[in-house]
């Protein structure tokens, strides 16, 4: 045989034995373009190496589309979520990826010089079992295009926007004096009925977590209070209003009175900012909510609201499912807004906020999302370096929910999340509105504590 029709017959031989050689390798049926570049290898070597990935490349169908031939594997589980038309909120040159367990490191480069990605971090979730990695976006491709672009890589198992959120703030809040009678400013204590709660349950002991910006933890009103402290961001930062009004919503317990003042806080910064501005990120909340499961939270308090996120979504319903209480602000962003998320999920206790008259925020989200209501105008709580402040918003009101369920699981610990919504709306008192607006009803911690079982 002349040497020519030796190169031919050699290469007819690899290229039959070479799919099934593979098929034992990965233990599975090799996909069309993993044949065709073993099959240009076979022929051209080194050379078929090089263009054999540019030709044939993995491909992955999107959600939705019909299964190909030339699909990867079955797309069962894949999950390339592209921002819906008109969204805006997530980080413009960010994008949050999963690959298949197993790829390697050789591959994740390859993909990265072709669509221009840098790795920024990867982390596993407990949760969820999951392996995120955060990538920046170095070229000119936006978000929307660059998931598109990812959909050709067949060991990509999900894509998605680093969604941001906004630490829902409403009007302005004012700052002042610490005075000896500042408590006597407290209208929550009587709306709430705070004082006849505690003496059945001051929350003792229960583990809340406050995802949050950064809280003034040496505040003299939350002495004592905090559990664990976690830096979701990295670099630290100065004590926040938002973050410091929440969690002395919840615990406050020597000027002023919090809902459950002997709970124990679990302090996540997840959200960064100035003044009264605070924004954090899908990435960084995932890591807070992992975190505080992690460290036994029985309660998880979001007083933020952003987009709907596929992964926070996953990463909440493994919480949910572990019997954490997740509960979220329905969002300032007011009553023609569309429902604002983690609020609207369905595993979380979306909160409103009403006044002293129990009338709603005029500008808190409306929508079948409202479970329940509780005081979110005029209130006043601890502010960073021993200050205090009036903040309004359907954020305050969030944390004064999850003050009440710390009462219900320091008084009955083997309540489930869904028994906790259920005595929330089921014991609230009426109020004029309709129900997307206020939900079932004001709070009332002393009727919700009071109706569990002796």
């Amino acid at each position: 045989m002349t040497p020519l029709s030796m190169y031919v017959a050699g290469g007819m031989v690899c290229s039959a034995v070479s799919p099934m050689v593979g098929t034992i390798i990965l233990g599975r049926e090799m996909t069309l373009p993993e044949v065709y570049r073993s099959t240009m290898n076979c022929f051209l070597g080194p050379v078929g190496w090089v263009l054999g990935p540019y030709l044939f490349p993995d491909v992955v169908a999107l959600p939705g589309t019909p299964k190909t031939a030339t699909s990867a594997r079955p797309s069962q589980g894949r999950n390339i979520s592209l921002p819906p038309p008109g969204e805006i909120h997530f980080v413009r040159n960010e994008i949050l990826v999963e690959f298949d367990a197993g790829t390697t490191a050789r591959y994740r480069e390859r993909l990265a010089r072709r669509l221009q990605l840098t790795s920024l971090e990867q982390q596993t979730f407990a949760l969820t079992g999951r392996t995120l990695q955060r990538w920046r976006i170095d070229g000119a491709r936006s978000v929307p295009a660059t998931l598109r672009a990812l959909s050709r890589y067949g060991r990509v198992a999900s894509a998605q926007a680093n969604f941001t959120y906004l630490a829902q703030q409403g009007a302005p809040a004012a700052t002042r004096e610490a005075k000896d009678d500042a408590a006597a400013a407290q209208y929550v204590v009587a709306k709430m009925r705070l004082r006849e709660a505690h003496r059945i349950s001051n929350g003792d002991d229960v583990l809340v977590a406050v995802i949050d910006s950064q809280i003034d933890t040496r505040h003299p009103d939350l002495a004592g209070v905090f559990a664990d402290e976690y830096d979701a961001i990295g670099g630290g930062g100065a004590p926040h209003l938002h973050g410091t009004g929440m969690a002395g919503a919840i615990a406050s317990h020597v000027k002023l009175l919090g809902v459950a003042p002997r709970v124990k806080v679990l302090a996540v910064r997840a959200f960064a900012g100035e003044g009264e501005r605070a924004e954090s990120t899908t990435y960084s909340i995932l890591k807070g909510v992992d975190w505080s499961a992690s460290k036994g939270a029985r309660i998880v308090n979001m007083s933020f609201a952003g987009p709907a996120d596929p992964a926070l979504r996953t990463m909440l319903a493994k919480a949910s499912a572990r019997g954490i209480v997740l509960i979220a602000a329905v969002g300032n962003a007011g009553p023609r807004s569309p429902p604002l998320y983690p609020a609207a999920d369905p595993l979380v206790i979306g909160i409103t906020a009403t006044d002293a008259d129990d009338k709603v925020l005029p500008q808190a989200n409306r929508g079948p999302q409202v479970a329940v209501s509780a005081p979110g105008v005029d209130v006043l709580v601890p502010a960073p370096d021993g200050g205090y402040q009036i903040t309004s918003g359907t954020s305050v009101a969030a944390a004064h929910a999850s003050g009440v369920a710390a009462l219900l699981l320091a008084r009955k610990p083997n309540m489930t999340a869904a028994d906790v919504r259920r005595v929330l709306t089921g014991t609230a008192h009426d109020v004029a509105g309709k129900r997307t607006d206020t939900g079932a009803g004001v709070i009332d911690a002393y009727e919700a504590i009071n109706s569990l079982p002796k």
